[in-house]
């Protein structure tokens, strides 16, 4: 390649890539000689990679067609000028690099031109792609392109003025990798060649200089990278080395590689010879890790460049960095300390690396020092540039040191800044010594940016800078250049200024739907940007944003939203630089409603509605109206009128009616207002006429023409059945016939409407005349008889009595006369309860004209009876009575508070039912002292204005009804005044003779008056300020005085309260403080972020204060601790709650959570802070805020984020990794910050996971800005979120622990009242047990502050009791404040169903109920896992991991945070204090994601658990699987017990061996014969010889009872046979000697019971025999069962308590006790015992026919168990009463016996004498005991009392018929005792006992039967 001309920059070589597009050479800003980068695509897009030089060039642009074109330049030829026409390319060749990138090549063609231009163009169509090349490029590579798509290429050589013709051609991938492979056995891969082997020795450069140099070179191991390319790194390293001379005494090459940690691979003496480097680069391991490269440059800094690593004085320094991608650390500073320790850095970026990041690497100028290649495979092309350039640096760098320069390279001096304004500044200096060609000032913002520059002519001494940011600090340095060299730079800071910002923002003509804004300009200003956004919650995302001219400062906003308050901000524009924002806020105007409402022509069952319209806007009106007591709701739509009729209303019902106005924009507020139907009219004029003897004529007026039909009754008054006739609604009379003659009849009559509802009875009193009688007469002339007829009168003359016109103290009374003949009438009136004493006082006379009455003063609200009798000249009529009732004193009702404004306020109501007098209003302030005013206004307002109140002021409203009797109850409420006064007022810019106040606008102030006042003199000032100023300064104070600063806010008229604060001017200046400087306080309160706005957490900060850290560094600590606790938004209980430790060798509190409730006081309490200093310990501190911070008095709440973050600058001088692990197992979120020598590896051990979130690392004290914003986000992220983080199983979720929410944890739950702690579904395992009406609460705002998510799965372990009721309830629920439910899990023990209810997002109540047998199991009394999947579509209920049913729902709506949420809740409950069920609770919690029931195993239910998959229970055994014994039987059937393991289906299997018999003990005597028993015949067998052990036999016949024979000598032990039918009992032998507890077997089927027998003797328990296999699990068991199975466990445990009791049990006599238990088959028999004497028989009962199976019977006492005696030969006498069953023995097999035909009973022989027992047996060895049993299958302490927790229970045989008392499980090892009785509990054969534990009685129990009687002895 040929030289390069040098450039510009400092002699290195520049070589630009071009443009798209632009004319050859142009760099970077359009200069041929700049450096770098390539110039952009496109205006604002750069270069996506950069130029490097070397031996190739590569450089890749992005263009628009998506794909990209790289060009690699491999000749750099100058041609010497050619005359003539330009010549194509020629040779046009492709090359495959990669699957979408092809290489290039082409054949320059002879003569002088400028350069190519080079067309792409897809042959499917699209743009062509042109780029202009240089002429000395060759090769270029295409990249982004498509396989399958073929491609046309053209190449043009062009001139000035001339072109070539194209060289062109066509490629597609595909068919050149085709032709690639065909030719592959001919040609070596040139990808191979090139990058799997270093190049030949001698084509690369080899350094020839004898200077020699110590390179470190450090390599990026990231996960980035891959395996595959670190091969490729390899190979770059060893052609990097083999260019230079190595060796000990020569160049030494050290080596480091770094990922997330760095480490060194070799130092640099650690190899004498070049090829021993070359061998230890090609066996370098890949590390793999994260990419801290800041880390990694202090580590070489630190660790490679050090004497004992090799590093020599005197001798060139140089960093090579090789790294793919962006570090996640700092990078700036660690670079800076290397340069600065003399360093000369390289960096090398591959793929993904971030070009500014290598520039801030390496050292300058960058042209040299920073390579960037687009791939691994292109690292071979910059290995000759780079070794150039370090060759070159280190002859150079060998020269400085050994001052071979004799130049004298001085820096500038005396650095001045003047000139200042927001956009820039000039920038001054002294000349430098000696013969300066240039100035270079560089220049960058200090809190990060890109560094700029400007370089001047040495003659200068002056530069302005331009262009900069505003209101910022820039970094300047002034070096001067020399003709080889650089001096130091000279540096300074300085701030622009603020941009000024507009003033004066006004915000006027306010409408429903726009505004307009006007401001004071700014000059200089390009323009103006205005933002406005509705501040509403849900809605502040819709911010709108407009753009204007400088000239315009008035505009209109529209398309806003109605009754919307709104912020305007506005922004002066410089360019793309705005200024401080201007901001205003106002509230649009709401829709217009419609006024005056009006009811008229109100009926029984309509009302005509009128109202004035709103708007001439206004598209139509909503009606809704609706029953007051809300049972009925309707809602109707009419276009624009202003009336309309409701219709098919309800009598005598009070109906609301709310109308809203219909806009294009949405509906206005309601006009509302009430009225009442009237009450159903009753038929009028009910008259009786033409009356006969048998019938009349009723008549009537009808007063509706909605009635549908009448009902008509008679019966006659003297007595007799009454009738009824239902007559058509349009008619008006009816002949009643078929009456009795001369009889008196009640006519009554009522209407019936359309809508089913009856008006009033009315009644009228009718008669029928006499039949005519015969009168005889006498005749002269003839003899005839003739008749005259007489008829009966009855005298009414009164009809239609009717009481009307209530009020609250008269009614009125109106009747028909029917009969003119009355002279008057007696009116009479008492109240309904009948007060006959006051009749003559309530009496009144009235006219025989007059029939209407006023009945006055009458009492409110009573009813009364009113009584009308017509009196005639010769006597009374008939009286007719009618009730009436007086209206009560209501109140009125629904009191409304509207248009409150700063001094006054409306107050509304609705009027009560009964007409008044008028309305008395009393109102008083409550927050401030006050006189309670009062006004009264006439019965016709029910509204009124209250002037001139107080703002901000809160007032106690009571409205009063006014009657002639007195008032009415009150209407009460409760209105508040708007505030009329500043926020946020705070001081600023405090001196000694001047002091600023500043405050947050208030929206509609006119103005302000601002007052401070000297507290020293009494002194003041004021200053009236414009509405839109929201500051003021004043001067010409008196320094160390303390003032207040009032602000009064002004609206027009109105003067709002003072607000008021305290500040003190600086004292004079007297000497030089001793202490450290504190930083000054910022200007004004930092505004809060709004990532923040959500956040409520209790926050700590742990902040180091030990002596590394120092005065100035901690002030910067505080400065952070303000900037960080600043961008919070709400500061208190209702907000985020902040507490600080400081902590050295001690923790000492600053303050706690709950110390500060405003922004302003943390803030200021933050700064009082005081350095502290000492030693480091970090984990005291931890455990220090858990045991002092997080505590209900220091603050913390319930359910809320608990979050600490830690600071500090070393390694902690004790063990952090253990209490943090601690905290964060029980929910804390930890963000640890480490500073410069801060170990990072104890920094992840604090911080949460994952690290990335949690962990920060800075390298001092001023970086604290660079992760202040990521910080502040990822803690408010923390602080918002819904639900918290905790840790369940091990594992982090995000969720609710609901158990330690409501205190149902070891630690707590003694304090919550009604609950009790038991055993769980594991003995190891807590449960708790809710008592009855428990009614275990908690606020929702202590466990869900922020409501539920809208995904999330509810999980229980809980289990239903017995003594659960029927009922419903809610196993939890969340309740409003009006304990209204919002969501829960109900359970219904009685319909065995599962509901799950809440409301949706529209504000709907929904519920989803499951049923069925899988839903039912959770009801029969077992432990269960319940969980309720709730996502936004579906309900899923999962059973003991097993999904069993799935309902579509709606996605739910947000919950309310003011009530309470409560376990066991009875659905009828009402109110805070009412029922709530029992049950056992072991686990609850809420996990905020759907998918973690999926994954979960059921591991705390034995029936599910599966121990290779579970983790080990706590404190569990291990016992040998050696021991297992055999199959045990199926279990008996009971209610749903704990589920166990799975076993062994099917029927019983084979009988397993017996295990290790027991020593055999002494024999005991025989006892005495006992008694015949009530049984059945059996055939007595004959003694046999002793044999061994045989088969055994078949089932015997029964036969006739035989005579008893003598007793015989022992034989040998014989096979245990099959169980024969049971036989007569005969008398008792006497008792034998224990033996050995035998195997039970299963049981046969029981036969009809027959009387029970007497108990037998005792005997003393024996050893245990194995323990079986686990059986399958049974059905549904009974509740007694499932108590016996739960309380298992090692039989150890039995054998231990059977020989503590033994020596007791033996001294007792015991009454023989009759227990129906059905015991196991014999065990082994024992040796024989001596033969007892023969027991007396008993005469045989009569054959009874055999019975089918009976129904189980009452469960018997549980006897004893007795040791096995050795077997003696039979005994004469018949069978004896069966003894009570021995302890429970392993199972073992056995078939189930016919039942045999029970005979009736014979008469029972006397009790037998107990013999003496015979000694215990020495204990077996023990049984197999499996991890489960040990651990114990606990059943949360069964359903008795808990007084039985040290009795041990021994396992039952199973059985499918019997059903044992628990309380039987108890009896044979409680041998002190009282009497105790029985008691008949729910169901037919299940007796459940009482009992009580006397001191040291010895009695015997005595039980009692099902039906009472006691059994005979």
């Amino acid at each position: 390649m040929g030289e390069i001309n040098p450039g510009l920059a400092l002699g290195r070589a520049a070589l630009t890539c071009p443009p798209w597009g632009r004319a050859p050479g142009l760099g970077r800003g359009g200069s041929a000689a700049s450096p770098g980068l390539g110039a952009p695509l496109r205006a604002g897009r750069p270069a996506d990679t950069v130029c490097i030089e070397g031996k190739m060039m590569f450089c890749r642009y992005e263009i628009q067609s998506c794909f990209f074109l790289a060009f690699l330049a491999v000749t750099a030829v100058f041609i010497s000028d050619a005359q003539g026409q330009v010549s194509p390319p020629t040779r046009l060749r492709y090359n495959v690099v990669s699957p979408d990138s092809v290489q290039i090549s082409w054949k320059a063609p002879k003569g002088q031109f400028t350069g190519y231009k080079l067309l792409v163009t897809p042959s499917s169509g699209g743009k062509t792609n042109q780029l202009i090349l240089q002429n000395t490029a060759t090769k270029a590579i295409i990249q982004g392109l498509i396989p399958d798509q073929t491609y046309a290429l053209q190449i043009i050589a062009f001139s000035e003025d001339e072109e070539s013709k194209p060289a062109q051609g066509q490629f597609r991938i595909k068919d050149i990798e085709r032709r690639k492979e065909t030719s592959k056995s001919k040609v070596k891969d040139p990808e191979k060649t090139n990058a799997s082997k270093p190049a030949p020795e001698g084509s690369l450069f080899t350094c020839k200089t004898p200077a020699i140099a110590d390179i470190v070179i450090l390599v990026d191991g990231s996960w980035s990278i891959g395996r595959f390319n670190f091969r490729l790194v390899r190979l770059f390293l060893e052609n990097l080395v083999s260019a230079f001379n190595v060796g000990s005494e020569k160049t030494r090459v050290g080596l480091a590689q770094y990922s997330g940690d760095p480490r060194i691979e070799w130092h640099l003496n650690a190899y004498g010879t070049k090829d021993a480097v070359l061998d230890a680069v090609r066996n370098l391991p890949y590390k793999g890790g994260n990419t801290l490269t800041g880390l990694a440059l202090t580590y070489i800094l630190e660790n490679s460049f050090k004497p004992e690593a090799g590093a020599r004085p005197g001798v060139s320094k140089i960093g090579i960095l090789i790294t793919d991608g962006k570090s996640q650390d700092d990078v700036i500073p660690p670079a800076k300390n290397l340069r600065d320790a003399g360093i000369e850095l390289f960096a090398i970026g591959v793929k993904n690396a971030d070009i500014n990041e290598l520039k801030e690497i390496a050292s300058e100028p960058d042209s040299t020092h920073v390579y960037n290649v687009a791939d691994f495979n292109f690292m071979h092309t910059i290995v000759e540039g780079l070794t150039r350039t370090v060759c070159s640096r280190v002859e150079e760098q060998e020269k400085e040191i050994k001052g071979t320069i004799v130049a004298s390279l001085g820096a500038p001096s005396d650095l001045v800044t003047s000139e200042i304004t927001a956009r820039g500044f000039r920038v001054s200096w002294t000349h430098a010594p000696g013969k300066v060609e240039k100035y270079r000032v560089v220049y960058y913002p200090t809190r990060g940016g890109q560094p700029e520059e400007v370089v001047v002519d040495g003659s200068l001494s002056t530069a302005v800078l331009k262009n900069l940011m505003s209101l910022t600090e820039y970094q300047i340095a002034v070096f001067a250049i020399y003709s080889n060299a650089a001096s130091e730079g000279l540096r300074g800071t300085e701030t622009t200024l603020a941009l000024p910002m507009a003033s004066d923002l006004q915000l006027y003509d306010v409408s429903h739907s726009s505004m307009r804004a006007k401001w004071n300009g700014v000059a200089g200003a390009t323009g103006y940007m205005i933002l406005y956004a509705p501040l509403t919650e849900g809605l502040a995302a819709d911010e709108k944003e407009i753009k204007i001219g400088e000239a315009s400062t008035d505009l209109e906003l529209d398309g806003l939203l109605p009754n919307t308050e709104y912020t305007v901000t506005v922004y002066a524009m410089f360019g793309e630089e705005a200024s401080d924002p201007l901001t205003g806020q106002e509230t649009t105007l709401p829709l217009s409603p419609p006024a005056n409402l009006k009811f008229s022509d109100v009926g029984h069952s309509s009302a005509k509605l009128t109202w004035d319209p709103a708007s001439k806007n206004v598209n139509g009106y909503r009606i809704m109206y609706v029953k007051t007591d809300g049972t009925e709701t309707n809602e109707v739509e009419v276009g624009r009128v202003s009336t309309h009729t409701l219709k098919s209303l309800t009598s005598l019902t009070e109906y609301t009616v709310a109308i809203f106005s219909l806009y294009d924009e949405g509906q206005s507020e309601p006009l509302t207002g009430s009225f009442t139907t009237k009450k159903l009219p009753a038929p009028q004029h009910l008259e009786i006429d033409e009356a006969s003897t048998d019938s009349f004529r009723v008549s009537w007026k009808p007063t509706s023409s909605d009635i549908a039909f009448y009902r008509l009754a008679w019966i006659p008054l003297d007595g007799g059945e009454s009738e009824e006739v239902v007559i058509n609604g349009d008619a008006d009379s009816h002949v009643i016939e078929g009456l009795l003659p001369n009889t008196e009849y009640e006519v009554s009559l009522l209407a019936v409407f359309d809508d089913e509802s009856e008006s009033e009875v009315v009644a009228v009193l009718g008669a029928t005349f006499a039949r005519t009688t015969a009168i005889p007469t006498t005749v002269t002339t003839t003899s005839t008889t003739t008749s005259k007829p007489t008829t009966a009168v009855f005298r009414t003359g009164i009809r239609n009595l009717v009481i009307d016109d209530e009020t609250t103290s008269s009614l009125r009374v109106i009747w028909d006369i029917s009969d003119y003949n009355v002279q008057q009438f007696r009116v009479t009136y008492l109240t309904a309860k009948g007060d006959r004493a006051e009749e003559a006082v309530r009496m009144v006379m009235v006219p025989g004209r007059q029939n209407t009455l006023l009945l006055q003063p009458l009492l409110s609200d009573t009813e009364y009876k009113v009584t009308i009798t017509p009196i005639y000249s010769d006597g009374e009529g008939v009286s007719v009575s009618a009730p009436g009732k007086t209206l009560p004193l209501s109140a009125p009702r629904n009191l409304r508070v509207s248009d409150e404004w700063y001094n006054r306020l409306r107050i509304s109501w609705d009027a009560p039912p009964s007409p008044t007098m008028g309305y008395r209003v009393v109102y008083k302030p409550i927050n401030i002292p006050g006189p309670a005013l009062e006004t009264f206004v006439g019965d016709d307002i029910n509204t009124i204005l209250i002037l001139n109140l107080f703002s901000g002021t809160e007032y106690s409203v009571k409205v009063f009804a006014s009657y002639s009797t007195g008032f009415s109850d009150a209407l009460t409420g409760v209105a508040k005044t708007l505030y009329l006064g500043v926020t946020d007022l705070d001081s600023y810019q405090v001196r000694m003779t001047s002091l600023c106040a500043q405050w947050q606008l208030h929206r509609h102030a006119t103005a302000y008056r601002v007052v401070i006042e000297s507290l020293v003199d009494g002194k003041k000032r004021e200053v009236n300020l414009g509405g839109g100023t929201p500051r003021h300064c004043f001067f010409e104070l008196m320094p160390g005085t303390e003032y207040k600063i009032s602000v009064h806010t002004q609206l027009q008229e109105i003067e709002g309260p003072a607000v008021s604060i305290m500040e003190t001017t600086l004292p004079f200046p007297t000497q030089l403080p001793t202490t450290p400087s504190t930083p000054p306080p910022p200007p004004t309160i930092p505004p809060a972020k709004e990532v923040c706005k959500a956040a409520k957490a209790d926050l700590a900060f742990l902040v180091d204060g030990s002596w590394s850290i120092g005065d100035d560094n901690f002030n910067k600590i505080i400065s952070f601790l303000y900037s960080t606790v600043g961008a919070l938004d709400k500061i208190g209980p209702d907000g985020t709650q902040v507490a600080i430790i400081q902590f050295s060798d001690d923790p000492r509190t600053e303050f706690k959570l709950n110390a500060y409730k405003t922004k302003e006081t943390l803030l200021e309490a933050i700064q009082q802070i005081a350095y502290k200093g000492g030693n480091t310990k970090t984990g005291k501190a931890i455990k220090h805020a858990r045991e002092v911070l997080f505590t209900g008095e220091a603050g913390m709440r319930r359910g809320i984020p608990k979050v600490l973050v830690v600071i500090t600058d070393g390694r902690s001088q004790d063990d952090v990794n253990k209490v943090s692990r601690e905290m964060q197992l029980d929910g804390f979120s930890f963000f640890a910050i480490g500073v410069a020598d801060a170990d990072y590896s104890e920094l992840v051990n604090i911080g949460s996971k994952p690290s990335e979130r949690h962990v920060f690392f800075v390298d001092d004290f001023d970086a604290f800005a660079k992760i202040e914003d990521e910080l502040i986000t990822f803690v408010c992220e923390t602080a918002s979120a819904t639900c918290p983080l905790v840790v369940k199983d091990g594992n982090n979720f995000a969720g609710f622990k609901m158990m330690e929410m409501f205190g149902l944890v070891e630690k707590e739950f003694s304090a919550v009242e009604g609950v009790s702690m038991e055993p769980g579904t594991f003995n190891v395992y807590p449960c708790y047990r809710l008592h009855k009406d428990a009614l275990v609460s908690q606020p929702t705002k202590y466990l869900h502050p922020e409501g539920l998510p809208s995904d999330y799965t509810i999980t229980f372990l809980f289990r239903i009791l017995p003594d659960t009721p029927q009922e419903p309830f809610a196993l939890w629920e969340i309740l409003n404040e009006g304990y209204e439910p919002l969501v829960g899990v109900i359970l219904d023990n009685g319909g065995k169903t599962l509901t799950f209810f809440n409301y949706d997002y529209k504000g709907d109540f929904q519920t989803v109920t499951f049923e069925g047998p899988e839903i039912r199991k959770i009801f029969y009394g077992s432990f269960h896992k319940l969980h309720v999947v709730i996502s936004k579509t579906t309900a899923k209920i999962i059973i003991d991991c097993k999904q069993v049913s799935e309902k579509t729902i709606n996605a739910a709506g947000n919950i309310s945070s003011d009530g309470i949420e409560v376990l066991g809740r009875m659905v009828r409950s009402r109110g805070p204090r009412d029922n709530s069920a029992p049950l056992q609770l072991q686990m609850f919690d809420i996990v905020c994601a759907t998918s973690w029931a999926n994954r979960d195993k059921c591991c705390e239910l034995p029936g599910l658990r599966d121990e290779e998959n579970c983790p080990a229970l706590p404190h569990s055994c291990s016992c040998s699987e050696a021991n297992k014994g055999p199959l045990g039987p199926p279990g008996p059937p009971g209610g749903p017990g704990v589920r166990g393991a799975k076993g062994h289906r099917g029927d019983p299997g084979p009988k397993g061996p017996d295990g290790p018999r027991g020593e055999i003990g002494v024999p005991g005597p025989q006892g005495p014969p006992g008694p015949q028993g009530p049984s059945g015949l059996s055939i007595q067998g004959l003694p046999g010889p002793p044999g061994e052990k045989g088969e055994k036999g078949d089932l015997g016949f029964p036969g006739l009872q035989g005579v008893p024979g003598a007793s015989g000598s022992p034989g040998r032990d014989g096979a245990q046979g099959q169980r024969g039918l049971p036989g007569k009992d005969g008398p008792t032998g006497p008792q034998g000697p224990p033996g050995p507890m035998g195997i039970p077997g299963a049981p046969g089927v029981p036969g009809v019971t027959g009387s029970q027998g007497p108990q037998g003797d005792v005997g003393a328990p024996g050893p245990p025999g194995a323990k079986g296999e686990r059986g399958e699990r049974g059905d549904l068991q009974s509740q007694a069962m499932v108590r016996a199975v739960a309380r298992q466990v090692c039989e150890q445990l039995i054998q231990g308590h059977m020989a503590r009791y033994n020596s007791i049990l033996n001294q007792i006599p015991s009454q023989s006790v009759s227990t129906r238990t059905i015991a196991g088959p014999p065990g082994e028999p024992g040796r024989p015992g001596a033969p007892g004497p023969q027991g007396e028989q008993g005469s045989p009962g009569m054959q009874g026919f055999p019975g089918s199976p009976g129904q189980p019977g009452r469960p018997g006492e549980r006897g004893l168990p007795g040791e096995k005696g050795d077997k003696g030969n039979p005994g004469v006498g018949t069978q004896g009463p069966r003894g009570p069953p021995g302890s429970t023995g392993p199972p073992g097999e056995s078939r189930t016996g016919s039942p045999g035909p029970p005979g009736s009973p014979g008469p029972r022989g006397p009790a037998g004498h107990m013999g003496p027992p015979g000694s215990q047996g020495p204990s077996g060895p023990p049984g197999y005991c499996d991890p489960s049993s040990c651990a114990g299958y606990g059943m949360g302490g069964g359903y008795g009392e808990p007084t039985d927790q040290d009795i041990p229970v021994v396992q039952l045989p199973h059985n499918s018929y019997q059903i044992y008392d628990p309380e039987d499980l108890y009896d044979e090892f409680t041998p002190v005792r009282e009497e105790m009785e029985a008691v008949e509990l729910r169901s037919p054969g299940i007796s459940r006992f009482t009992r009580k534990i006397a001191k040291r009685s010895v009695k015997t129990p005595v039980r009692k039967r099902a039906n009472g009687k006691k059994p005979s002895p």
